[in-house]
């Protein structure tokens, strides 16, 4: 990771100090019913406000296209944003540009807060128009992007902006920056990836980039299912994209050729239905039988996995092994990420796990604040794991 200016090196003393967040939470009849994202972004912008800044407080909120849409307000946001601040006041602008907003962001003394309306009221910020950019611009001094969630999208405030004003990396993206980096681009090895979820096609990219970076890819999910399949092991009815077979030879063979290991299943748990506590049994991987589907890898499974990660010093995860959701079929799961907690708490694992499913399914499994870094962004994490260059960061370079 090429380097970035971070917060402590603004000078921010009475600057007005535009902060990018991402509060973009869940909200119903008007309440917002996790707070998460909020309370993480907290830190960044009390350290700023504690140093004298005029703290100007930015984010989208769902998908308005461009228009005014009452519902998706971020007006909800202030009370819980005052309490993630420990009962600092936010003033709240009407909107996030032009004189309302102006007149609110004007009227900040050192050390205030306030919050602009959704950003995605005007259809310029996703078209990361300059003009808008501008008018972004021209509220602020200083601009701190803290929203690594949204870094994957070249939008006006998380890419323009940052070609017109002094820029840095707020707490939250420094995190997850220094985590990321120390997991891929400089880990210590031998480095494994755990990938799961579905379908094999949502992962090619990630796939096809982690072989060259990793020593070691364990495969779950529904997309081992596929690989199973691709080398004639019979999945009986089992989810499985039959038509990427070939895709699936072609990446066991670019494993191959970087010597990157390929770990697949060995035995599963196998049922009729998809459903909480289905008559299941655990079969060796090649004896799943012709009417039954494999909702979860078997425990002969697990603890291979388990002896493999000890020979590991870096673990990134990016999908469950199975069925998550319904029990019985999170054994597996549960089992592998109660055993990376426990190695990196003994300081012996790296481990750095992201996406949306990821991050449920640690939380199931009960361990999901002991991991070396939980990421809550969905896409930036998985389009980082695919190697791609991230418009939001790369601008912080």
């Amino acid at each position: 990771m090429a380097s970035f200016k971070t917060i402590d090196d603004l000078d921010v003393n009475g600057k007005r100090v535009l902060v990018r967040a991402d509060l973009n939470v869940p909200i119903r009849d008007g309440v917002v019913t996790d707070t998460t994202r909020i309370d993480r972004s907290a830190e960044t912008i009390l350290a700023l406000a504690s140093r004298g800044a005029c703290v100007v407080v930015c984010s989208h909120f769902g998908r308005p296209k461009g228009k005014r849409v009452p519902e998706m307000s971020l007006r909800p946001i202030v009370e819980p944003l005052s309490r993630a601040l420990g009962g600092v006041p936010v003033a709240f602008a009407e909107d996030c540009v032009g004189p309302a907003a102006e007149l609110v962001v004007n009227g900040l003394a050192p050390g205030e807060v306030a919050l602009l309306e959704n950003l995605r009221f005007h259809d310029e910020e996703e078209k990361n128009d300059p003009a808008f950019a501008q008018k972004l611009a021209d509220l602020c001094d200083l601009y701190v992007n803290d929203a690594f969630s949204s870094a994957h999208r070249a939008h006006a405030s998380t890419e323009y902006i940052a070609r017109l004003v002094p820029a840095a990396a707020g707490r939250l993206m420094q995190a997850e920056l220094e985590a990321l980096g120390k997991a891929l681009d400089n880990p210590e090895r031998p480095v494994a990836a755990i990938v799961g979820g579905a379908k094999v096609s949502t992962k090619l990219e990630l796939l096809g980039n982690l072989v060259s970076k990793v020593d070691m890819i364990i495969i779950g999910g529904g997309m081992a299912n596929t690989f199973l399949f691709a080398q004639g092991i019979e999945i009986g009815a089992s989810l499985c994209e039959k038509d990427m077979a070939d895709t699936a030879r072609a990446i066991l063979e670019k494993a191959a050729a970087a010597k990157c290991e390929i770990v697949l299943p060995i035995d599963a748990v196998v049922a009729s239905a998809f459903k909480e506590g289905a008559e299941n049994h655990v079969v060796a991987i090649d004896a799943v039988p012709a009417d039954k589907m494999i909702l979860d890898v078997g425990p002969q499974t697990a603890q291979a996995v388990i002896a493999k990660l000890g020979e590991c010093k870096t673990l990134v995860w990016n999908g469950p092994f199975g069925a998550f959701e319904i029990k019985p079929f999170d054994a597996a799961t549960n089992t592998v990420a109660q055993a990376a907690a426990q190695a990196t708490a003994e300081g012996r694992l790296l481990t750095v796990a992201g996406g949306g499913d990821t991050v449920s399914a640690l939380a199931n499994a009960g361990v999901e604040d002991k991991f070396s870094y939980v990421s809550t962004a969905g896409g930036a994490f998985l389009e980082w794991l695919e190697g791609k260059t991230l418009p939001g960061v790369a601008a912080l370079l």
